[in-house]
């Protein structure tokens, strides 16, 4: 047991602490690779000018020998995926690419290689590593984050990828009381797993105010209309049916799924401490997102799994404090994950139903309309990660509700915010006077 308890905290020290020390101290990369950062650090003007695909084919071809530390490799990464994106959507969906030159993709592949990542942008990309404070010394808050590198959107994109980060923030002592519940069944010690399981508890609800802030940071028509594709993969995406050739590395094209929050590790972590069972082609893609994470965010997850049930100890117990918490803890995963559905509902179902209106009535559109008009359509029902994104969320969440012991009794339950009239109001700024 000790060898598992020095191999769980070594895993969980690089999951909770990675995010605090990394960009902090790696805000650049050596001078050789300024080609790289010219370009990643002004990607909203090279798109917006059309000039980007240009500026990529003219880049040097760059070794990556002299990317030394860890924190180098996943700042280049950043780089160059957002590179990637730029240039494969500079067009929008219509004008897509079949080949990215090799003085991008060689590197990629190369970079992803030694991380043991996707060549493609990913969660661990864009929210784990992609922010710095203004001031060192000041709080993990919106007024004083910043994002590295940004694409087209505007101050929604700085929204929408730091309010995620605040998300994965404060799940970080429910991460760290995992070891304590693990410990816990281990020793038989009822107390030990319900206090751990009250802190997970908490960090779930945490969670979903976190997820709140999403309302007043990111305009549902700018995510929708303008940011949405440049974090589409190209794997089971219509715009991009044949995948991409990565030049200098391989002839046959390669597929890879777009940025998806069921890249986070968190909630795979509850998902395998609380029991949820995820099955069919729901379970299949979660599988899947768990090799678009780092390595030892993956192995972390199935470290958890390795470990005897928390919920057969739970019943076996028969401690109401014990099946209350518990009780708690699923019920309040279940209230994020409404909480969730309610968010994709005004960022992606209300404006992909506008955007049908829209081009059908073909009218002219203010500004912010006009943008959702245009949005790509490939995908209006699913998310940038491939999945049919409602049907799939509904299922997690149902999965989620039947882990519970009591299936959420009334004295139990935590009972969800009156969320929907957010997703009312939102489709009432979205409607044509």
């Amino acid at each position: 047991m000790k060898n598992d308890q020095e191999y769980i905290y070594i895993t969980l020290h690089i999951i909770v602490l990675w995010t605090h020390i990394y960009i902090v101290f790696q805000k650049d990369l050596p001078v050789y690779y300024k080609p790289w950062m010219d370009i990643a650090r002004n990607m909203p003007e090279l798109i917006s000018s059309h000039s980007l695909r240009l500026r990529i084919h003219n880049m040097p071809l760059l070794e990556t020998h002299l990317l030394r530390t860890h924190h180098e490799l996943r700042l280049a990464h950043l780089a160059l995926s957002i590179m990637t994106m730029g240039y494969v959507w500079q067009e929008g969906e219509r004008e897509t690419v079949k080949v990215l030159p090799q003085s991008l993709s060689v590197p990629f592949c190369e970079v992803s290689q030694r991380l043991g990542l996707p060549p493609i942008l990913i969660h661990a990309d864009t929210v784990l590593a992609n922010w710095k404070k203004k001031n060192l010394d000041g709080p993990f808050s919106m007024e004083n984050l910043e994002l590295l590198l940004t694409l087209p959107g505007g101050e929604s994109v700085r929204g929408f990828f730091l309010v995620t980060l605040l998300v994965e923030l404060a799940a970080v002592p429910g991460l760290k009381a995992i070891l304590d519940v693990i410990n816990g069944i281990h020793y038989n010690d009822v107390a030990m797993v319900t206090k751990a399981l009250d802190v997970v508890s908490q960090a779930i609800d945490s969670m979903k105010q976190a997820l709140k802030l999403m309302h007043e940071y990111v305009d549902p028509s700018i995510f929708y209309g303008i940011m949405r594709i440049y974090l589409s993969g190209w794997k089971d995406n219509p715009s991009m049916p044949e995948g991409l050739v990565y030049e200098g590395v391989q002839e046959k094209p390669m597929e890879f799924s777009g940025g998806s929050a069921a890249q986070s590790s968190i909630l795979h972590c509850f998902d395998e401490l609380l029991g949820v069972q995820h099955e069919g082609s729901t379970g299949a893609f979660l599988r899947r997102m768990r090799d678009y994470m780092p390595p030892s965010h993956k192995h972390f997850i199935e470290n958890i799994s390795s470990h005897p049930s928390l919920r057969s100890f739970v019943l076996q117990q028969a401690d109401e404090g014990l099946t209350h918490t518990f009780e708690q803890c699923v019920a309040r995963l279940v209230d994020f994950r409404n909480y969730h559905i309610n968010i994709v509902t005004r960022y992606i179902t209300i404006p992909a139903s506008r955007a049908k209106q829209l081009r059908a009535n073909n009218q002219g559109l203010p500004e912010e309309l006009d943008a959702i008009r245009r949005a790509p359509t490939a995908l209006e029902e699913r998310g940038t990660g491939g999945s049919g994104i409602i049907t799939f969320l509904k299922t997690v969440r149902d999965k989620t509700k039947d882990t519970s012991i009591s299936k959420c009794t009334n004295g139990n339950q935590v009972l969800p915010d009156p969320s929907m009239t957010e997703i009312q109001k939102a489709a009432s700024e979205l409607t044509i006077e």
